[in-house]
């Protein structure tokens, strides 16, 4: 031991004391489990600031969930799936028109969430398209994408009335319409759901967005799936198509885009400010207008 402080802390063929040798080998020890420590409270104080934020976040769902327009009380068998009676009858409306709708998802699910999906209607045709991911059509081994041409494009979501999220029409629906057929054929979650983190109805809808870029929508914060990235990607374009985000698994990540704004995700909350349209992006709420 002498040999090793001699060597390592006084000039060669100084004396080494006894004293002075046991002090250097406590503090050997002691600094590492020093740092240990001090890593060890930063961790600390950085999982509290998160479990913290992430407290805030929780208070606009719950907000929504106690004094929220929200059916709590009807059973899915017997809530409504009718018209909201936004959308022209196809019928009486010739030209080409494209719709995305959003809606609060069933149950208590609404204060966190909403369910979205795309309805198309061609030139001349007589009936919608609709296009929405469903993850019970998994248990009956169908595809967890369905496309129907039947009924209403605007129809309620389990009592839940729709926003229409984006629309289109005349000879520039036509070609979207293309485009969007194709992403829905892509989309390469096909035979995979999971309501949360994704990806989920949302994820489908993002990922048509993305791949027509011309479709300009702007998801909302409560759009939960959304950044649920495809390709295991951990960078991509916003659904939007005006910016770029980074996502983990669509349960961290951050947006910076003209549509969305900047929007940060912890946990599928998300949360920021839309300069483009003067609002806040809240948790629960949603787009909230200044």
């Amino acid at each position: 031991m002498e040999e090793h402080f001699r060597v390592g802390f006084y000039p060669k063929g100084a004396p080494v004391y006894p004293g002075r040798a046991l002090q250097l080998t406590v503090s050997t020890l002691v600094s590492p489990l020093m740092t240990k420590t001090g890593l060890l409270i930063r961790l600390l104080k950085l999982q509290g600031r998160l479990i913290l934020l992430l407290m805030l976040l929780l208070l606009g769902p719950l907000a929504v969930l106690g004094f929220g327009e929200l059916d709590l009380k009807t059973h899915w068998s017997a809530a409504s799936l009718e018209s909201s009676s936004q959308s022209p009858r196809p019928e009486a409306y010739a030209s080409a028109l494209v719709q995305v709708y959003g809606a609060r998802a069933y149950n208590w699910r609404g204060a966190f969430g909403i369910h979205t999906w795309i309805a198309t209607k061609r030139q001349g045709a007589k009936h919608y398209s609709v296009y929405q991911v469903v993850g019970w059509n998994l248990y009956r081994g169908r595809s967890a994408v369905s496309v129907s041409r039947r009924g209403p494009p605007d129809f309620l979501w389990y009592n839940a009335r729709p926003e229409l999220l984006v629309e289109h029409h005349g000879s520039g629906a036509e070609e979207l319409i293309d485009q969007i057929e194709a992403a829905v054929a892509d989309y390469p979650f096909q035979n995979e759901y999971r309501v949360w983190p994704g990806p989920n109805s949302n994820t489908f809808t993002a990922f048509v967005a993305r791949s027509v870029p011309a479709l300009g929508l702007d998801l909302p914060p409560t759009a939960i799936g959304k950044d649920y990235l495809p390709y295991g990607k951990l960078f991509g374009q916003t659904p939007s198509g005006t910016g770029w985000q980074v996502s983990l698994k669509g349960l961290l990540g951050i947006s910076l885009a003209r549509e969305e704004g900047i929007e940060f995700n912890l946990l599928g909350l998300s949360a920021g400010i839309d300069v483009n349209d003067l609002a806040l992006r809240l948790p629960g709420f949603g787009r909230v207008e200044f």
